[in-house]
């Protein structure tokens, strides 16, 4: 019998209505079909996410790896091209894959081994832009989503967000960050983003020290890579250095860096009106604390 973990089935009822219940009715027989087509034995206790299963597994020839269910998406359907194009360099290596359920047979990395771990902030900062830096120097592939659709998309539904954001204060920094995103959208950029390297999702591994895994990719900006590291473990007094850090790193050009992390504080705010909820103060207070830092 596959465990179906009550979380992802109550995030899948939650994000995904129908699709996801009938994603996780599914879920044991889809299971069940990928152990026996790719010659798979359980070796351990089901994982998740908010929207996927992972399933320790050893292959016929006894190569460790995880099994990976989810529902394809506009997000996760980039993730296997992506893992391809990096091809475990840098990130986990994809081992197999099938384009109609999404399903994906991946490199076992040591789950008890994350970044989010390690006690030092400035060290898990400095290895996510270690390896953004890696990642983003691949030029995305041929029909990936692209940064410019997603920043056209954002500045049409501005307008009417700002009409439902109450607080003169918070409409302002929205409006302030749409014309940021106005000013650099003709040059939306064409690498390979990771989007979501948080210190959750990079994993140690024998062959590597760090690894990143669960990439929702596209085509666009390395500044709009940011984001993830620094709202995640939110320290709004250390917002400047790990700012300063990754621009660094990455060696990018500050305005324009800036400009694109704002476009993720605008996407996160829309998403915020469109489901009814009110700003995160984290998110503004992001804003406030990166005006005069693009010098």
């Amino acid at each position: 019998m596959i465990d179906v973990p009550e979380e992802l089935a109550a995030s899948q009822e939650k994000f995904n209505k129908e699709a996801g219940r009938a994603f996780i009715a599914a879920l044991p027989d889809l299971t069940a079909a990928f152990l026996d087509r790719w010659d798979l034995r359980v070796t351990g206790a089901s994982m998740h996410g908010v929207s996927a299963l992972v399933l320790p597994v050893d292959r016929a020839d006894g190569t460790p790896a995880v099994l990976k269910l989810q529902i394809p998406d506009h997000e996760s359907e980039g993730e296997p091209v992506a893992l391809r194009r990096w091809d475990g360099d840098g990130a986990v290596r994809l081992l197999d894959h099938d384009e109609a359920t999404g399903t994906m047979l991946l490199e076992r990395l040591d789950a008890s081994r994350m970044l989010a771990h390690r006690p030092d902030v400035h060290e898990r900062v400095l290895v996510i832009a270690r390896l953004l830096a890696h990642l983003n120097a691949t030029p995305a592939p041929e029909g990936m989503r692209r940064l410019g659709d997603m920043a056209e998309s954002l500045l049409e539904r501005t307008p009417g967000a700002l009409e439902r954001v109450p607080d003169p204060a918070a409409r302002r920094i929205v409006a302030d960050c749409a014309a940021a995103v106005r000013e650099v959208a003709g040059e939306p950029g064409d690498r390979l983003l990771h989007w979501d390297l948080h210190d959750e999702n990079v994993l140690a591994a024998d062959r590597a020290p760090w690894l990143a895994i669960d990439p929702k990719p596209l085509a666009g900006d390395p500044g709009f890579e940011l984001w993830p590291a620094l709202v995640n473990r939110f320290d709004a007094d250390d917002v400047g250095w790990r700012f300063d850090a990754m621009t660094e790193v990455l060696g990018l050009d500050r305005e324009r860096a800036r400009a694109w992390t704002y476009g993720r504080l605008l996407q996160n705010c829309l998403w915020d009106v469109g489901d009814g909820r009110p700003l995160d103060d984290r998110h503004l207070e992001i804003a406030r604390r990166l005006r005069g830092r693009a010098a």
